[in-house]
């Protein structure tokens, strides 16, 4: 056991108080430390199991300040957080993670130039500025393509495909309004893919059976383990995520969304922390990527991780709530996560379904009778 192991009882401070830190803060109550979240949102998930909650923005240092005054280690839900505060953290000592991964995957050039770096393979792409850099894009990689703002954005929000020249518009307006873009060849696929790991401060690394994801609306609809792909696209796909997190130096729980195109993968975008792909680990592993996490920030040990066969998340909007909530009856071989989210709205992800079963087969009947009631 490293010396730095923090022990039950300490505190662990979690900027951002979302479903994600909602599941961290439920496994690190189960493993016994006590909870402090950072979020401006009153009764927001992760405050509902937590011992404090300071209501401030991301961007207040005198919350981050406070926040770092009572806990002995930081972690964040998501990559959307001051970076300044970050680096305050990490040269105070108490941001395992660091401030580097976040740098990286909050701009979209950044994270290209890391996978680059990492000699990961990626869609062709150019960095757009102003019109001319525009249509410069557009003459060298071609249509159609994938436009995404360089910074923010999530679930296709900042993001258009571009089929034809007239789509152009479209990009123009959204290059008004964020001033940087990133023009990505758009990679007619077979599937994409997630490879969820965790690494630890003295770079360990455990990896969870990878994902298929399937995405509705650019929402992901459903994570399906395991992934349907060669076994060489497997070993490309791990051997792609300890490339990167070497590179980056990742600590925690990081995930990779990867295209797969016959034998071959490409590297689409990072993620620092636990993610929506991941959730079937609670129910369908021996150790959560929530678990994993919250030892790797603490300096416990890693678990070897075990999976139980086969299973398929699927995720709860506000428009599919009902489809799977009328007939009670039929959730007996279903696990349920509500986010304690205080509105329900369309489009917005409220919790999600969990099926595991012991073999493809088991779970494609478990899902088929699931999917035959409720459809």
């Amino acid at each position: 056991m490293p010396k730095t192991s923090l022990l039950y009882g300490k505190t662990i401070g979690i900027i951002g108080g979302g479903q994600l830190g909602r599941m961290m803060a439920t496994t690190a109550r189960h493993m016994g430390y006590r909870l402090i979240v950072l979020d401006p949102t009153p009764d927001c998930p992760a405050a509902q199991l937590a011992d404090h909650h300071i209501i401030a923005d991301y961007d207040d240092l005198e919350a981050i300040k406070q926040l770092r005054a009572v806990s002995d280690v930081v972690t964040y839900e998501f990559e959307n957080i001051d970076l300044e505060a970050a680096r305050y953290l990490e040269k105070e000592g108490v941001l395992p993670q660091g401030a580097k991964s976040l740098e990286i995957t909050q701009d979209r050039e950044k994270e290209k130039q890391a996978m680059i770096d990492s000699r990961q393979p990626v869609s062709p792409f150019q960095i757009v500025d102003s019109e001319q850099a525009l249509s410069e894009a557009v003459e060298a990689i071609g249509l159609p393509a994938v436009v995404k703002t360089c910074r923010g954005g999530y679930d296709g929000k900042g993001q258009v495909k571009v089929k034809t020249h007239a789509d152009l518009a479209a990009v123009k307006r959204l290059l008004k309004e964020s001033g940087r873009l990133i023009y990505e060849a758009f990679v007619s696929f077979d599937c994409e893919i997630s490879v969820v790991f965790t690494r630890s401060v003295e770079g360990d690394m455990c990896y969870f059976p990878i994902g298929e994801n399937v995405h509705r609306d650019h929402i992901l609809h459903t994570t399906t383990v395991p992934a349907n792909v060669p076994e060489t696209v497997q070993v490309k796909a791990k051997q792609a995520a300890k490339e990167i997190a070497e590179t980056i130096g990742v600590v925690g729980t990081f995930t990779l969304e990867l295209f797969v195109k016959g034998q071959d993968i490409y590297v689409n975008e990072l993620a620092p922390r636990p993610h929506n792909s991941g959730h079937y680990t609670i129910e369908a592993c021996n150790v959560s990527q929530f678990e994993q996490h919250i030892r790797a920030i603490v300096g416990l040990p890693l678990l070897p991780v075990y999976f139980h066969g086969a299973s398929q998340m699927i995720n709860l909007l506000g428009d599919n709530l009902d489809q799977y909530f009328k007939h009670p009856e039929l959730l007996t071989d279903v696990h349920i996560h509500m986010y304690g989210k205080d509105e329900i709205k369309v489009k917005r992800k409220v919790g999600h379904l969990t099926v595991v079963a012991e073999s493809t087969e088991a779970l494609e009947r478990k899902l088929a009778n699931l999917h035959k009631k409720t459809m």
